[in-house]
């Protein structure tokens, strides 16, 4: 995240406030230690430079009823859908007061009530109308793994063709959410497809390749691709790559892979 001023927000948040780095080097640190994502790392830094902007001080600075009064005008803010702002605020102070040893900060912030919401369910049809129309093979491919064995965008990218099991017909995904390895089922259909695939493009080392800097494609090349198949579709209904994982249970014939 730029500003027309060329520096980052956290940059800027470093110039107003020079403490602010040595803050930032102990979370990396502590992300590094915990096993975190990088992407955590970001989303906390960045909503704690936003913090540091607007009051030029540090968190543990303030006085706890003007941090309220800030929060408060985040969660009512129309700007903000589903109150994100408020939220990654609130979940950003509390890693950072808990990181300094400030437990009573930590807890004394908003509670947080999760989403109730139902998510977006694709169809059969819908499915096999989105499935039908990337015209690389490459893109259909990718879209359809995601949806049949309910992967999540990082997981999908982090495959190496090694952990395609042809015989046992299962995918091996690695350190996935909170570093956990499982194994899950590879369907018949989506084997052929994946056969099919690995003959016409040949990658090498990971199942696709990319622009990434160690050869990966990237989640933000997954969502465009399913953002551009969208739009060749029929669907009107609100979804995204993660839709996908949403609706894996939902039977679709592959006759499209093969």
């Amino acid at each position: 995240m730029r500003k027309k001023s060329g520096f980052t927000i956290v940059e800027q948040a470093i110039v107003l406030v020079p403490d602010f780095e040595s803050v930032v080097r102990k979370l990396e640190q502590q992300v590094t230690l915990r096993g975190q994502s990088k992407s955590t790392l970001q989303n906390y830094i960045r909503r704690i430079a936003l913090f540091v902007i607007h009051f030029r001080k540090l968190p543990e600075q303030i006085d706890p009823e003007e941090i309220n009064e800030y929060l408060v005008a985040l969660a009512r803010d129309p700007k903000s859908p589903s109150r994100s702002s408020f939220k990654h605020m609130v979940y950003g102070l509390r890693y950072y007061y808990r990181l300094l040893g400030m437990n009573k900060n930590a807890i004394a912030l908003p509670s947080l009530k999760k989403d109730t919401k139902l998510p977006v369910i694709m169809n059969q049809q819908e499915l096999k109308e989105l499935f039908a129309a990337p015209t690389l093979l490459k893109q259909r491919i990718v879209l359809a793994l995601i949806y049949s064995a309910g992967l999540r965008g990082q997981e999908v990218i982090n495959l190496k063709i090694s952990d395609i099991d042809f015989q046992r017909m299962t995918i091996h995904i690695r350190q996935s959410k909170y570093k956990k390895d499982r194994i899950v089922r590879l369907a018949k259909s989506m084997a052929t497809g994946l056969k099919k695939y690995l003959r016409a493009e040949n990658p090498h080392i990971w199942l696709f390749n990319g622009k990434e800097p160690d050869g990966r494609y990237s989640v933000r090349g997954l969502s465009w691709v399913m953002r551009e198949s969208l739009k060749k579709t029929s669907i009107t209904k609100d979804v995204n790559l993660h839709s996908l994982r949403h609706s894996y249970a939902t039977p679709v014939r592959w006759h499209l892979l093969a």
